[in-house]
């Protein structure tokens, strides 16, 4: 067996879900292919993931790795599975771009990764390279799945579903932690034993529908009283998921920093004081990756000097699913999938987020029927922009660049349309030869 991973570069997540496969043992013997663009960091991971390979698995994995576009199709020929982690443009320069320029028009943000005009730019840089794979792949290994972890996901996953052969899922962090992470945070611990769950809408907005114990009582009344109490009575680091619970009843998949720049109501230049008031962490994502780059010197130096790096299965989707899929034995797991009428209150050609079963036949999602409307208006809002960004990148028309900021929530809500124009101007030839297909 072979699996192929795409940005291995991203050493931390590289390490989490190839580490994971070592840990599997239907997956434990199989060839790991490491891809990227950049000689350290690809070096840094097999290095580490040597030793996880020795330490924990008596070396039975063969690792290789593969250096630039060069090496590209022979890292992904034969994959059983590929797994894509690349960031295009990195934190510097693209990351700062993305950050900086639309701050000097007002234009704030928190993560910039998803939705907002930092997310319409990752997704315009990096859909051209995810051409490049899918026209490899349909050659060099035509029967493969791709599981997708870069953001923007929705727009990644939708065009990589609706314009290549690849089959393809994505895959997110949030989901599977989702109302662990809330009953923790209200107290309510001795509730996760045995719960049950519905989580459905669009990546970073997936909702959870529907949560009860073990003997079927609906645990939603008393999350809804105590986040109300909470936000209150004390600030805290989840307090917009909160406020969508107290507004729109019920609470989503993805962070209070991420969704608090996916709509026009928390960061608004006319009420400054919302920021402090929500605790929301304005230009939070350059900031981690500033302590992720330091920490991973320390941890890498530390892993270096005795080679004592050891791993245990994650929680990360990936190994699971191959593990399904070899075996047919199945598994649940939150997809991002095309939605073809599985949430009826959706437009079918957008990527959502369901309940999907997995086994030997691959990805199998599942029926939701309709969303609550509120929900579903709130999923169109970032489903519009996805839609749009996708076919700026397919058809390489600006003019749906400037569509797709203008209908953006946040970027509506604080530019005009002038500014807007200009803005995405400015970007795109900061962004140089990562977005030279747009000029």
């Amino acid at each position: 067996m072979k699996i192929t991973f795409m940005g291995a570069g991203s050493t931390v997540f590289a390490r989490n879900v190839l580490g994971d496969c070592m840990c599997t043992p239907v997956l434990c013997e199989a060839e790991l292919a490491l891809y990227d663009i950049d000689a350290k960091r690809l070096e840094e991971s097999r290095i580490i993931l040597d030793a996880i390979n020795k330490n924990v698995n008596e070396g039975r994995a063969k690792i290789g790795t593969y250096l630039g576009v060069e090496n590209r199709k022979e890292a992904l020929r034969g994959a059983d599975f590929v797994v894509n982690a690349i960031q295009v443009g990195g934190y510097d320069p693209c990351t700062i771009t993305d950050f900086e320029i639309p701050k000097k028009y007002g234009l704030r943000q928190t993560i910039a990764d998803t939705l907002g005009i930092g997310g319409i730019m990752r997704a315009l840089r990096t859909i051209p390279v995810m051409e490049e794979f899918a026209r490899d792949m349909e050659e060099v290994c035509p029967d493969t799945l791709f599981l997708n972890y870069t953001n923007p996901m929705a727009m990644l996953t939708g065009y990589m579903q609706r314009y290549t052969k690849v089959r393809t899922v994505g895959l997110c962090h949030s989901v599977q932690v989702c109302s662990e992470k809330l009953l923790e945070k209200l107290g309510m611990e001795d509730k996760l034993e045995g719960r049950r769950e519905t989580i459905a809408g669009i990546n970073h907005m997936g909702w959870l529908l529907d949560l009860r114990d073990k003997d079927g009582n609906d645990l939603y009344p008393e999350i809804r009283r105590r986040a109300a109490e909470k936000n209150a009575t004390e600030k805290h680091d989840d307090m917009v998921r909160f406020e969508y619970i107290r507004n729109l009843g019920y609470y989503c998949t993805e962070s209070s920093e991420h969704n608090a720049e996916y709509n026009p109501l928390f960061i608004k230049s006319r009420y400054p004081e919302m920021i402090d008031k929500y605790n929301i962490p304005l230009d939070e994502y350059p900031r981690r990756c500033i302590n992720q780059i330091e920490g991973w010197e320390k941890e890498k130096n530390d892993i270096l000097k005795d080679g004592k790096v050891t791993h245990e299965r994650s929680k990360e989707y990936a190994s699971y699913i191959m593990e399904a899929v070899v075996t047919g034995q199945p598994y649940k797991i939150g997809g991002n999938v095309i939605n073809n009428g599985l949430i009826e209150n959706l437009p079918r050609e957008a990527c959502v987020e369901v309940p999907c079963m997995v086994d030997a036949n691959g990805i199998n999602p599942c029926r939701v029927g309709r969303l609550p409307l509120q929900l579903a208006a709130m999923n169109m809002t970032n489903i519009n922009v996805q839609l749009l960004t996708i076919e700026a990148a397919v058809t390489r028309d600006r003019n749906k660049i400037y569509q797709a900021a203008m209908l953006d929530p946040h970027t509506a809500a604080e530019l005009n349309m002038d500014d807007i124009r200009s803005m995405c101007d400015e970007l795109i030839e900061a962004h140089g030869d990562y977005m030279k297909m747009y000029r």
